[in-house]
């Protein structure tokens, strides 16, 4: 096995250096990994919300080793193993009424965003500062920061910005040529931000009035991530559109959108040859049949991460947790690898954690023991 100087040499020969990075992780199982130099971790980034099941776990690991000894790649001009069971148990999930699939959270966006400008027949829209949606050109369009978007200008989709949370805001936007307003239920990439629930419920409200679609962005949060399947569950309010990604298959590339009856694509619209193939189909039922047993769990996992880091104010929904740290936050994140636990900044300063949704009551106790002392 490579060691992490064998790894890092070759990286800064032939790859383009688009990231920053110390560690090699070569092996994970369940809430652990373990570096190159035989470290262990407990793991609080889980591949940036994406291990949702834990590293490798058995089940998921059964299903796509199983499939991809029958069938590995057909393509959409064939109908898939296990892409309508997946596209069944998504939509029970979401409450919407058909999915499409594709092999990013970005190119779920862009999808999104093309499903409501064919329906809608009109071309603007509407997101919020701080928010991320994906760094392909059309998800780029609707990314608010100004550091990874402006220097691929211009993207093409005339879209206004208004402040996360603000109403008065939003209305003032959208006009009779907004397609959709895209919104996620709690921003991850600046840091775990949450609005209160009467800012979705107006969002719902002022789409009503206008035929702008509601667009929410569940990539990071969906998936049983804050406790319920989808983080807009717990507002009560039922969008249009919902994109997800990540912690759908536990690893496996994949995103997908669900829309709500009267929103579909044509034939021709739309494709995509490797999206909803055989082998990430197979980790996306596997996954979520396990998410399905665990999710009664997140909530309490959650709060006893709160109870724990309570004096440091935490902003936490299930697994979903932010900490206010300022300039010391990559001090603060390579106090805790050297501790064996990984957690990383998000945007402004803050620390974000989000584990896997099987981590234990003795490793949620490890991290934060090791945050009391990196943060104290």
């Amino acid at each position: 096995m490579e060691t992490t100087k064998q790894m890092k040499a070759l990286d800064e020969r032939f790859y383009m250096p688009a990231f920053s990075r110390e560690i090699a992780i070569v092996k994970g199982e369940g809430s652990k990994v373990w570096d190159a130099d035989g470290k262990e971790y407990i793991d609080c980034v889980a591949g940036i919300a994406v291990c949702s099941t834990g590293h490798c776990h058995p089940d998921v690991v059964k299903a796509i080793c199983d499939q991809a000894r029958q069938l590995i790649h057909c393509s959409n001009l064939y109908y898939v193993p296990h892409q309508g069971d997946l596209a069944k148990k998504i939509v029970e999930v979401t409450g919407l009424h058909k999915a499409f699939f594709s092999n990013s959270g970005a190119e779920a966006t862009d999808g999104a965003l093309k499903l409501a400008r064919v329906r809608t027949g009109k071309k603007k829209f509407v997101a919020f500062t701080h928010g991320f949606h994906g760094r392909t050109i059309g998800s780029l369009a609707v990314t608010h920061k100004p550091g990874i978007r402006e220097p691929f200008e211009p993207l093409g989709l005339p879209v206004t910005f208004v402040d996360y949370g603000d109403l008065e805001g939003v209305k003032k936007a959208v006009d009779s040529d907004t397609a959709g307003i895209i919104v996620e239920p709690i921003q991850g990439e600046a840091g775990v931000i949450i609005p209160p629930d009467s800012f979705f419920k107006g969002i719902r409200e002022i789409c009503d009035k206008t035929g702008a679609l509601m667009i929410v962005d569940e990539v990071q949060t969906g998936m049983g991530r804050t406790g319920k399947w989808m983080a807009i569950q717990h507002t009560k309010v039922s969008p249009d559109i919902i994109t997800m990604a990540k912690g759908i298959a536990s690893g496996f590339p994949m995103g997908a959108l669900a829309a709500r009856e009267g929103l579909e694509f044509k034939k021709s619209e739309h494709g995509s040859t490797f999206a909803g193939g055989p082998l990430a189909c197979a980790a996306g039922v596997a996954t979520l049949n396990v998410i399905e047993k665990i999710l009664p769990e997140v909530a309490v996992k959650g709060e006893r991460f709160r109870k724990g880091l309570a004096k440091f104010n935490p902003r936490v929904r299930g697994l979903m947790i932010g900490i206010s740290v300022g300039d010391r936050c990559p001090e603060i994140q390579k106090k805790c690898a050297e501790q064996g636990v990984l957690v990383n900044c998000a945007a402004d300063g803050n620390l974000r954690l989000v584990p896997p949704l099987v981590i234990t009551d003795a490793e949620i106790d490890r991290v934060v023991k090791v945050l009391n002392g990196a943060l104290g």
